[in-house]
Protein backbone atom coordinates (compact mmCIF):
# COMPACT_ATOMS: atom_id res chain seq x y z
CA UNK A 1 0.00 0.00 0.00
CA UNK A 2 0.72 3.72 -0.56
CA UNK A 3 2.70 5.19 2.39
CA UNK A 4 6.15 7.11 2.27
CA UNK A 5 8.39 4.09 3.28
CA UNK A 6 8.16 0.58 1.56
CA UNK A 7 4.96 -0.52 1.06
CA UNK A 8 3.24 -2.78 2.88
CA UNK A 9 1.33 -6.02 1.27
CA UNK A 10 -2.31 -6.23 1.32
CA UNK A 11 -2.83 -8.58 3.90
CA UNK A 12 0.74 -7.83 5.95
CA UNK A 13 3.10 -10.38 4.08
CA UNK A 14 3.07 -10.61 0.10
CA UNK A 15 2.13 -14.38 0.94
CA UNK A 16 -0.98 -13.65 1.41
CA UNK A 17 -1.58 -11.53 -1.65
CA UNK A 18 -3.01 -14.14 -3.73
CA UNK A 19 -5.68 -14.58 -0.94
CA UNK A 20 -6.69 -10.83 -0.43
CA UNK A 21 -9.86 -10.59 -1.77
CA UNK A 22 -11.32 -13.95 -0.31
CA UNK A 23 -10.44 -12.68 3.15
CA UNK A 24 -11.96 -8.98 2.23
CA UNK A 25 -15.25 -10.63 1.04
CA UNK A 26 -15.77 -12.87 3.94
CA UNK A 27 -14.55 -10.76 7.22
CA UNK A 28 -15.95 -6.96 6.06
CA UNK A 29 -18.93 -7.39 4.52
CA UNK A 30 -17.26 -5.96 1.43
CA UNK A 31 -20.29 -5.80 -1.08
CA UNK A 32 -22.72 -3.84 1.42
CA UNK A 33 -19.71 -1.60 2.40
CA UNK A 34 -18.21 -1.06 -1.14
CA UNK A 35 -21.73 -0.62 -2.56
CA UNK A 36 -22.50 1.55 -0.03
CA UNK A 37 -19.57 4.11 -0.71
CA UNK A 38 -20.28 3.99 -4.32
CA UNK A 39 -23.55 5.32 -3.60
CA UNK A 40 -22.52 7.81 -1.03
CA UNK A 41 -19.91 9.51 -4.02
CA UNK A 42 -22.68 9.24 -6.55
CA UNK A 43 -19.96 9.56 -9.76
CA UNK A 44 -21.53 10.70 -13.11
CA UNK A 45 -20.78 10.99 -16.85
CA UNK A 46 -17.42 12.42 -17.18
CA UNK A 47 -15.97 12.85 -13.74
CA UNK A 48 -12.59 11.92 -13.29
CA UNK A 49 -12.00 9.35 -10.31
CA UNK A 50 -9.23 8.18 -8.28
CA UNK A 51 -9.04 5.66 -5.92
CA UNK A 52 -5.79 5.45 -3.56
CA UNK A 53 -4.57 2.94 -2.11
CA UNK A 54 -6.45 0.29 -4.65
CA UNK A 55 -5.34 -2.98 -3.47
CA UNK A 56 -6.92 -5.44 -6.13
CA UNK A 57 -9.17 -3.42 -7.46
CA UNK A 58 -12.18 -4.38 -6.68
CA UNK A 59 -13.73 -0.76 -5.64
CA UNK A 60 -12.66 0.90 -8.58
CA UNK A 61 -13.85 -2.10 -11.58
CA UNK A 62 -17.61 -1.75 -9.63
CA UNK A 63 -17.50 2.12 -10.26
CA UNK A 64 -16.18 1.20 -13.77
CA UNK A 65 -19.59 -0.80 -14.40
CA UNK A 66 -21.67 1.87 -12.51
CA UNK A 67 -20.61 4.72 -14.19
CA UNK A 68 -18.73 3.66 -17.74
CA UNK A 69 -18.88 7.30 -18.90
CA UNK A 70 -16.24 8.14 -15.71
CA UNK A 71 -12.91 8.48 -16.19
CA UNK A 72 -11.04 5.85 -13.73
CA UNK A 73 -7.51 5.65 -12.58
CA UNK A 74 -5.80 3.88 -9.55
CA UNK A 75 -3.24 3.92 -7.13
CA UNK A 76 -1.32 1.44 -5.06
CA UNK A 77 2.16 0.98 -4.16
CA UNK A 78 2.40 -2.72 -3.85
CA UNK A 79 3.37 -4.12 -7.29
CA UNK A 80 2.06 -7.34 -6.70
CA UNK A 81 -1.61 -6.18 -6.13
CA UNK A 82 -1.80 -3.57 -8.39
CA UNK A 83 -1.15 -6.51 -11.01
CA UNK A 84 -4.01 -8.73 -9.44
CA UNK A 85 -6.11 -5.26 -9.62
CA UNK A 86 -4.98 -4.50 -13.80
CA UNK A 87 -5.79 -8.28 -14.55
CA UNK A 88 -9.40 -8.43 -12.72
CA UNK A 89 -10.23 -5.19 -15.02
CA UNK A 90 -8.92 -6.70 -17.91
CA UNK A 91 -11.45 -10.36 -17.61
CA UNK A 92 -13.92 -7.57 -16.24
CA UNK A 93 -13.46 -5.36 -19.72
CA UNK A 94 -12.77 -2.39 -17.30
CA UNK A 95 -10.87 0.64 -19.07
CA UNK A 96 -9.11 1.83 -15.53
CA UNK A 97 -5.40 3.43 -15.86
CA UNK A 98 -3.59 1.70 -12.83
CA UNK A 99 -0.48 3.49 -11.51
CA UNK A 100 2.23 2.67 -9.55
CA UNK A 101 2.72 5.16 -6.77
CA UNK A 102 2.75 6.13 -3.51
CA UNK A 103 -0.53 8.05 -1.75
CA UNK A 104 2.18 10.73 0.30
CA UNK A 105 3.16 11.89 -3.37
CA UNK A 106 0.36 11.94 -5.82
CA UNK A 107 1.50 11.45 -9.57
CA UNK A 108 -1.14 13.46 -10.52
CA UNK A 109 -1.58 17.28 -11.24
CA UNK A 110 -3.50 19.50 -9.22
CA UNK A 111 -7.22 20.06 -9.28
CA UNK A 112 -7.71 16.96 -11.80
CA UNK A 113 -10.51 14.68 -10.12
CA UNK A 114 -13.90 15.55 -9.45
CA UNK A 115 -13.91 12.33 -6.78
CA UNK A 116 -11.22 10.83 -4.98
CA UNK A 117 -11.94 7.22 -3.15
CA UNK A 118 -10.13 5.55 -0.81
CA UNK A 119 -11.60 1.51 0.53
CA UNK A 120 -9.70 -0.13 3.86
CA UNK A 121 -6.26 1.75 3.10
CA UNK A 122 -6.14 4.76 5.66
CA UNK A 123 -5.32 2.13 8.89
CA UNK A 124 -2.34 0.92 7.30
CA UNK A 125 -0.38 4.34 7.56
CA UNK A 126 1.19 6.15 10.02
CA UNK A 127 -0.45 9.29 11.38
CA UNK A 128 2.25 11.24 9.93
CA UNK A 129 1.64 9.65 6.50
CA UNK A 130 -2.10 9.80 6.57
CA UNK A 131 -2.21 13.32 6.87
CA UNK A 132 0.29 13.76 4.03
CA UNK A 133 -2.36 11.74 1.91
CA UNK A 134 -5.03 13.32 2.52
CA UNK A 135 -3.39 16.64 2.22
CA UNK A 136 -1.94 14.73 -1.52
CA UNK A 137 -6.00 14.20 -1.49
CA UNK A 138 -7.28 17.48 -0.97
CA UNK A 139 -4.53 18.57 -3.81
CA UNK A 140 -5.75 16.68 -6.54
CA UNK A 141 -9.19 17.58 -6.28
CA UNK A 142 -10.53 20.27 -8.03
CA UNK A 143 -12.76 23.01 -6.33
CA UNK A 144 -15.70 21.22 -4.96
CA UNK A 145 -15.01 17.95 -5.22
CA UNK A 146 -15.46 15.14 -2.93
CA UNK A 147 -13.65 12.64 -0.89
CA UNK A 148 -14.92 9.74 -0.22
CA UNK A 149 -13.74 6.90 2.46
CA UNK A 150 -14.23 3.65 3.75
CA UNK A 151 -12.68 2.45 6.30
CA UNK A 152 -12.82 0.96 10.13
CA UNK A 153 -14.34 3.42 12.31
CA UNK A 154 -14.55 4.29 16.30
CA UNK A 155 -15.35 1.02 18.17
CA UNK A 156 -18.85 0.84 18.95
CA UNK A 157 -18.58 -1.13 22.25
CA UNK A 158 -17.00 -4.01 23.94
CA UNK A 159 -17.81 -6.65 21.22
CA UNK A 160 -16.55 -4.71 18.32
CA UNK A 161 -13.36 -3.42 20.35
CA UNK A 162 -12.36 -6.91 20.83
CA UNK A 163 -13.03 -8.17 17.31
CA UNK A 164 -11.14 -5.17 16.19
CA UNK A 165 -8.10 -6.74 17.75
CA UNK A 166 -7.46 -9.40 14.99
CA UNK A 167 -7.28 -6.13 12.76
CA UNK A 168 -4.52 -4.65 15.01
CA UNK A 169 -2.77 -7.75 15.62
CA UNK A 170 -2.39 -8.15 11.88
CA UNK A 171 -1.54 -4.39 10.60
CA UNK A 172 -0.34 -2.92 13.80
CA UNK A 173 -1.80 -1.17 16.48
CA UNK A 174 0.15 2.20 15.61
CA UNK A 175 -1.30 2.48 12.56
CA UNK A 176 -5.06 1.32 13.71
CA UNK A 177 -5.30 3.08 16.47
CA UNK A 178 -5.88 6.27 14.96
CA UNK A 179 -9.00 4.80 13.28
CA UNK A 180 -11.19 2.90 16.56
CA UNK A 181 -10.70 6.22 18.54
CA UNK A 182 -12.32 7.93 15.45
CA UNK A 183 -9.48 10.14 14.59
CA UNK A 184 -10.31 10.37 10.47
CA UNK A 185 -12.86 13.06 10.52
CA UNK A 186 -9.96 15.19 12.51
CA UNK A 187 -6.99 14.35 9.96
CA UNK A 188 -9.66 15.18 7.02
CA UNK A 189 -10.04 18.73 8.89
CA UNK A 190 -6.58 19.43 9.35
CA UNK A 191 -5.55 18.60 5.36
CA UNK A 192 -8.25 21.28 4.49
CA UNK A 193 -11.33 19.41 4.17
CA UNK A 194 -14.50 20.83 5.05
CA UNK A 195 -18.12 19.67 5.09
CA UNK A 196 -16.17 16.21 6.98
CA UNK A 197 -18.43 13.57 8.26
CA UNK A 198 -18.91 10.03 9.44
CA UNK A 199 -22.16 9.31 7.14
CA UNK A 200 -22.69 5.35 7.80
CA UNK A 201 -20.83 3.31 10.45
CA UNK A 202 -21.23 -0.68 9.04
CA UNK A 203 -20.71 -3.42 11.57
CA UNK A 204 -18.63 -6.29 10.60
CA UNK A 205 -17.24 -9.35 12.00
CA UNK A 206 -13.78 -7.29 12.37
CA UNK A 207 -15.14 -4.09 13.92
CA UNK A 208 -16.97 -1.28 12.59
CA UNK A 209 -16.52 0.15 8.70
CA UNK A 210 -17.13 3.94 8.69
CA UNK A 211 -17.89 5.90 5.59
CA UNK A 212 -16.55 9.35 4.96
CA UNK A 213 -17.50 12.23 3.27
CA UNK A 214 -15.67 15.21 2.88
CA UNK A 215 -15.94 18.23 0.42
CA UNK A 216 -12.75 20.60 -1.21
CA UNK A 217 -13.92 24.33 -0.69
CA UNK A 218 -14.33 26.30 -3.84
CA UNK A 219 -11.90 27.88 -5.73
CA UNK A 220 -10.34 31.49 -4.01
CA UNK A 221 -12.00 34.33 -6.38
CA UNK A 222 -9.36 34.75 -9.47
CA UNK A 223 -7.42 31.63 -9.58
CA UNK A 224 -7.21 29.60 -12.25
CA UNK A 225 -7.30 25.78 -11.70
CA UNK A 226 -4.21 23.77 -12.33
CA UNK A 227 -6.00 21.40 -14.20
CA UNK A 228 -4.19 18.73 -17.02
CA UNK A 229 -3.06 15.37 -16.58
CA UNK A 230 -0.04 14.16 -14.56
Amino acid sequence: MGGTKGSTPALGFHVLTPLYDRVVALTTRERSFKRALLDQAAIEHGHQVLDVGCGSGTLVIAAQRRQPGAQLSALDADRAVLAIAARKARHAGAEIVFDLGRSSALPYADERFDRVVSSLFFHHLSWGDKLLTAREMHRVLRPGGELHVADWGRAGGLFSRTAFLAVQLLDGFDTTSDNVAGMLPVLFASAGFRQVEEARRIPTALGIVSLYRAVKGSATPGRRSAGGTA
